[in-house]
């Protein structure tokens, strides 16, 4: 198996990030990668869970997610990922999850048997058990299949645009323009008061937070974040009239929010 091994000190940590693996959240015991989308194909799709290298200070875990739809950006900073925990078709992977619920586990081989038995009504009812569970079956182009986890993240140390506010939809369709189709790597810090998980987010070598600032659709939130480069990269957008930048007196999305609690 292929590993990430990246050396990170100091300053360079939110540029360069780690692609670890997390056992207990990540359970990927296979010999095969997740899929690689066309947009992604020079990717490298291999974790190595043995790992020695340890995570920054404050990671909790890091997660290496499926090909990132479009529809799951939900605005620009959070959307839903998918990350493959084990090949639904594989019993013993299953069975030796301890991660994995009880009624998940059940569903999925119900599921399989009904599909056996033609009986597909039942087979998707029992699908919606365990999306409803926070689980996932995805058919891979080999026909193979995989269950994957939900996970609701918040990109760290940034506040885009709402929906509602001015640049919001341009802040989100940036936030596709560099996701969609794409595996990323997270580095998860916790998570927030709506229990989404807080990361900084790696696509190639591309670190999502750093273009959203430079780019102009995103502010730093300084409450939260105190990395100084932050405050560069939004400074420079600022001063080249980047994005939101664009506009005299743009808002504060957090000012915006507490004035507008119904429009979150």
């Amino acid at each position: 198996m292929i590993g990430f091994r990246i050396p990170v000190s100091g300053s360079q940590e939110s540029r360069r990030g780690y692609a670890l693996g997390c056992s207990d959240l990540l359970e990927i015991t296979g010999t095969e990668p997740p899929p690689k989308s066309s947009a992604n194909s020079a990717t490298p799709l291999y974790l190595d869970l043995h790992a020695t290298t340890p995570l920054p200070k404050g990671v909790k875990f890091a997660l290496f997610t499926l090909p990132v739809c479009a529809k799951d950006v939900a605005d620009g900073d959070g959307m839903t990922v998918y990350v493959k925990i084990v090949d639904a078709d594989d019993e013993d992977q299953l069975q030796g999850s301890e991660s994995i619920p009880l009624n998940v586990k059940q569903a999925v081989y119900k599921r399989k048997k009904e599909r056996r038995c033609r009986n597909y009504t039942k087979a998707y009812e029992l699908h919606g058990l365990i999306i409803r569970s926070g689980y996932r079956i995805i058919t891979l182009d080999n026909r193979r299949e995989i269950l994957t986890k939900k996970y609701r993240i918040r990109l760290r140390g940034i506040d885009a645009p709402e929906l509602g506010m001015e640049y919001g939809n341009e802040a989100k369709e940036e936030l596709v323009k560099l996701v969609e189709g794409r595996c990323l790597r997270l580095l998860v810090y916790g998570q927030d008061e709506y229990r989404r998980f807080v990361c900084d987010v790696y696509c190639n070598d591309t670190f999502v937070q750093e273009e959203m600032l430079r780019k102009g659709f995103a502010w730093h939130y300084v409450d939260y974040d105190q990395r100084l480069e932050f405050a560069n990269w939004q400074k420079e957008a600022r001063s080249k009239q980047r994005g939101l930048w664009k506009s005299t007196k743009p808002k504060k999305p957090w000012e915006w929010r507490r004035r507008n609690p119904m429009q979150r």
